[in-house]
């Protein structure tokens, strides 16, 4: 287990890609909108928000930060494209939320309501992100190297 605070962020960082984990914190919804419907998810303090960069450059470490903030502490909804959306091929960032998240990268980024599958670079394929009291653990992912990153920058 990597111990993990809620003020914390996790860095997984891949030859290709990273991926970035938070906890969620405290008891909350969030929301997920989907073309046909929105989507109401009752999170708990454990679970986690995880989002997948395809890149591994300080533009995209960054911008995993800004997108988890912006779901985390502005209460952004996670939004689904449709299936075959042009957008999809452009996304540089996808997220995931839940107490397990499984990656894949047999899926197209951004078109799966499904929360615990998120898009990820092929070496992160059918890895695993499981949010544990205190922390985190990475299944597949023993190859990677980690780092912890301050969340909020300025609290809340």
């Amino acid at each position: 287990m990597i111990p993990l605070s809620s003020n914390e962020m996790l860095l997984v960082l891949g030859n290709s890609g990273t991926l970035a984990v938070v906890k969620i914190g405290t008891q909350r919804q969030f929301f997920v909108d989907t073309p046909e419907s929105e989507i109401i998810l009752a999170m708990g303090p454990e679970e986690l928000l995880v989002a997948s960069g395809f890149g591994t450059d300080a533009r995209i470490v960054n911008g995993l930060r800004c997108v988890l903030y912006m779901i985390r502490e502005v209460n952004s909804p996670l939004i689904v494209l449709p299936k075959k959306h042009p957008a999809s091929a452009r996304l540089k960032i996808v997220v995931a939320a839940g107490k397990r998240i499984m990656l894949s990268c047999e899926i197209t980024p951004g078109t799966h309501p499904e929360q615990h599958l998120l898009c990820g670079m092929k070496e992160f394929d059918g890895a695993e992100i499981l949010g544990v009291e205190g922390g985190v653990e990475l299944n597949g992912l023993e190859w990677t190297k980690y780092v912890k990153r301050g969340f909020l920058l300025h609290g809340k």
